[in-house]
């Protein structure tokens, strides 16, 4: 098996890092226009290319990390080279659906869609998947791919545009609120840099007494608000400000507009 990266730009390398990581013992090809920014990668299981054709023709899963208006016109001048017996295409373009790869590819193939976040750089990602019916079975080998990146979740693809907000913008809107936090931290006495360190790792531990033990977040809520404290006065202040409504009137306007794009 042999898994090629079409395009190593960030996100490209992200995944490029992930799959040497995580799966060891897959060769992969990466390609990108200027290869200098990626020949340290380059070792007995990586090879580095100019030579898109050459990718195509040596490997099996082909991951297109490309600018979204690039990818069809792509797909579209190598579709002699795509064999549905061997080649699995797999799609990290925002808005390019599975039905429009499988026009510009001839069809017959097994095609993916991936929406990861920003937090690849750190193998924390939190990656959207779905697919067409992939006539190769490849499913559990994608998703270890993108798990090399973080978390994998399966999705329909008709929810592909919700995690992108919710995933993908959402890492903006968390940064917001981090960024709101340690100016309040500031305000109260810190200076920036101890600010940031405690609110950085309050919302990472946040995060993880949710993801470890599974609970809902008003239950830690609860656990934090005693009567008459300081927690609840702060909290019950934020939604009298419109916190809770302001953040999901954003995610909805950020859905709105997609879906218009």
């Amino acid at each position: 098996m042999k898994i090629g990266i079409i395009g190593c730009g960030n996100l490209g390398v992200s995944i490029l890092e992930g799959i040497t990581s995580k799966m060891p013992e897959i060769e992969v090809f990466a390609s990108k226009r200027n290869v200098a920014s990626i020949e340290k990668y380059a070792s007995d299981k990586v090879t580095v290319t100019t030579d898109n054709r050459a990718l195509i023709e040596q490997c099996d899963v082909l991951i297109f990390a490309l600018k979204p208006y690039t990818v069809l016109p792509f797909i579209q001048e190598h579709q002699k080279h795509l064999d549905p017996k061997r080649h699995t295409l797999v799609s990290a373009a925002t808005g390019i659906s599975i039905e429009e790869i499988s026009v510009a590819s001839g069809g017959g193939l097994g095609i993916y869609r991936a929406m990861p976040n920003t937090a690849a750089a750190v193998n924390e990602s939190m990656t959207a998947l779905s697919s067409n019916e992939d006539p190769l079975n490849r499913e559990a080998l994608v998703t270890e791919i993108f798990d090399g990146l973080g978390t994998t979740v399966r999705i329909d693809e008709s929810l592909m545009d919700a995690a992108t907000i919710l995933g993908a913008c959402g890492v903006a809107y968390v940064l917001r609120f981090m960024r709101a936090m340690i100016q309040g931290g500031i305000e109260v006495g810190f200076d920036a840099k101890t600010a940031t360190q405690i609110v950085s790792q309050t919302m990472k531990g946040a995060s993880e007494l949710i993801l470890q033990k599974g609970s809902h977040p008003e239950q830690e809520i609860d656990k934090v608000t005693t009567p008459k404290g300081c927690t609840i006065v702060g909290l019950n202040e934020m939604e009298h400000s419109g916190f809770s409504s302001s953040l999901i009137k954003g995610i909805t306007a950020s859905y709105e507009k997609i879906a218009q794009d």
